[in-house]
């Protein structure tokens, strides 16, 4: 568990009313992102999705922009932006490996990348800077 001690007069119950808020604003912001910043990468950047590489790493830089300006808007610290757009590229960084090797099929990386940076981001949420995204 986080080594940060919350201040006594928060309950648990609103420390994970806070938490889960926090949590699906931050998914709401990377949904906003990735819908009005995917056009711009068509018209920047006419087959910018014909390979699996770049689109998924395109999708999430999208959701990092997104996410960020929320944040930033919330006013969260630069680390803890920083390990949320972290979260959104890690989960494709890893399976694109496996990728490469010819290991699991480009839906795989699509699907599991989306699915594996919700827990990318919960964890540093939980366990590292909980106080942040309490108050």
């Amino acid at each position: 568990m986080s080594t940060e001690t919350l201040p006594q007069q928060h309950g648990r119950k609103h420390v994970v009313g806070h938490l889960v808020r926090h949590y699906l604003e931050m998914v709401v912001a990377m949904f906003a992102g990735m819908i009005a910043l995917g056009p711009v990468w068509g018209l920047v950047w006419p087959g910018w999705s014909s390979t699996t590489e770049v689109m998924v790493l395109g999708m999430a830089t999208n959701m990092a922009i997104g996410m960020s300006a929320w944040m930033a808007f919330r006013r969260h610290s630069a680390v803890a932006i920083a390990e949320m757009a972290a979260a959104m590229y890690l989960p494709f960084l890893v399976l694109l490996v496996p990728y490469w090797a010819g290991a699991v099929s480009a839906g795989v990386v699509f699907t599991g990348g989306h699915l594996l940076m919700l827990p990318a981001m919960a964890l540093p949420m939980v366990w590292w800077r909980r106080s942040e995204y309490v108050h």
